[in-house]
């Protein structure tokens, strides 16, 4: 008798004590017992073997399947689903998993241990996936963060996890979500929409599309703002694509993100969090003070939230135009007015001096939104009056009106006498 069946038999009821092994019910062979039983029984196996990789991994799992008696009546599709089973609990993200493999979900919300959410095509649903108990979603999480070098315990109850595939994931642990462990991924599903297809999907203009491909052809620094999830880095990688390919482009992240293709002469930076001891972090201010020794002709920062929009902005000066950079804000007055917030709290020059700098670093703002019904597209694009020094003064050049679409503003709005591109 193997040890998994001795350890299952000796946890059934008194009840069944008396039972022949006939009359028993079929507990050997199903149940979540087994499979936590399988998987004590892997781990003895591995304790020597840490650093095995997945293939071997799933060896070891099918060997101990294959030698436990407990599983001696499943069939062969039985002890498959098993062994994924027990695969994805101790190296993937248990039930979580087969969302993660849809392509059409493209974010998982996980609010405690018995509320699992998923976003597709736009819209928020609820799952009826769920785990065992608040005990077994911590364990999965802990051990799926560590496996990446991301302590994640009581004394660190925050983290973040960026997945091979590009995936990005959230973490946090009780006390500080006291409903249980929450995790947020927001999957990166690896399309890179062309610009027709965005055409075709109303998120931009055929006319809008046109003037933003010139801007990045002329070299213009333009900045895409909008919240969380509304597609700026998509839209990122989508205006790189008319970067020309002789150009030499550093691209500076906090999570790799961007996929730019095209350019065979790009060099990518991504920012590094500190080590278990606290030591070894790399910010994205130091990269974008790094890049400027890389004779770069474009930098394009991934996203700009803190002291690092200093830095950004003296890159900006240094003869690097045509950059791309995004930021979080509800419109682009207010990611102006946020940016200059964060420059002032990265640097020591008056807010006047900021306000010029960004008028004079920055040529146009983009922003994005979702709609009600979930659908992004393009809010507004405007342009910065670089005629004015002492305030921010945009012009639009393209707005959304409800029921119309993203409106052409530039004949009504043109500097008369300059060209759009000009300065």
């Amino acid at each position: 008798m193997s040890s998994v069946t001795r350890s299952l038999k000796s946890g059934n009821s008194r009840a069944d004590a008396g039972a022949s092994a006939e009359q028993r019910p079929d507990i050997l062979t199903s149940g979540p017992e087994l499979n936590r039983l399988l998987s004590l029984c892997v781990l003895q196996k591995l304790r020597s073997h840490q650093d095995m990789d997945d293939e071997a991994f799933r060896e070891v799992i099918a060997d101990v399947i294959g030698g436990e008696s407990a599983c001696v009546r499943m069939t062969l599709r039985e002890k498959r689903d098993l062994a994924l089973s027990i695969f994805n609990s101790m190296r993937r993200l248990d039930v979580l998993q087969p969302m993660m493999e849809d392509p059409s979900i493209t974010e998982i919300m996980v609010n405690g241990s018995d509320r699992v959410f998923f976003e597709r095509d736009g819209a928020l649903y609820p799952s009826d996936i769920h785990f065992k108990d608040p005990e077994t979603l911590h364990s999965v999480l802990t051990h799926f963060f560590s496996r990446a070098n991301r302590p994640l315990n009581e004394a660190s109850p925050i983290a973040d996890l960026r997945l091979p595939d590009g995936s990005r994931a959230n973490a946090v642990l009780p006390p500080i979500a006291p409903d249980g462990p929450i995790l947020t991924i927001r999957k990166f599903t690896g399309i890179r929409p062309d610009m027709e297809s965005l055409i075709r999907q109303e998120f931009i203009t055929k006319e809008a599309a046109d003037y933003l491909s010139d801007a990045v052809l002329h070299k213009k620094t333009i900045f895409i703002c909008g919240g969380t999830g509304s597609g700026k880095t998509t839209f990122l990688n989508t205006l790189s694509s008319f970067i020309p390919p002789e150009e030499r482009v550093v691209t500076i992240e906090d999570s790799a993100e961007l996929s730019l293709q095209g350019l065979p002469n790009l060099v990518r930076l991504e920012a590094r969090l500190p080590g278990p001891d606290g030591q070894g972090a790399v910010s994205i201010g130091q990269l974008i003070r790094t890049a400027l020794r890389m004779r770069p002709d474009r930098i394009i920062v991934g996203e700009v939230r803190g002291n690092e929009a200093a830095d950004m902005l003296h890159a900006l000066h240094t003869g690097h135009p045509g950059s791309l950079c995004t930021g979080h804000a509800n419109s682009c007055v207010e990611m102006l007015n946020r940016l200059s917030t964060m420059v002032l709290a990265g640097s020591s020059l008056p807010f006047d001096a900021v306000v010029r700098q960004i008028i004079m670093g920055i040529d146009i703002l983009i922003h994005i939104k979702r709609s009600v019904r979930g659908m992004r597209l393009i809010n507004e694009i405007v342009m910065l009056d670089h005629r004015t020094e002492d305030s921010f003064r945009t012009v639009p050049q393209f707005i959304h009106k409800e029921g119309i679409g993203l409106e052409d503003q530039r004949y009504s709005t043109r500097f008369e006498g300059t060209n759009p591109f000009g300065r």
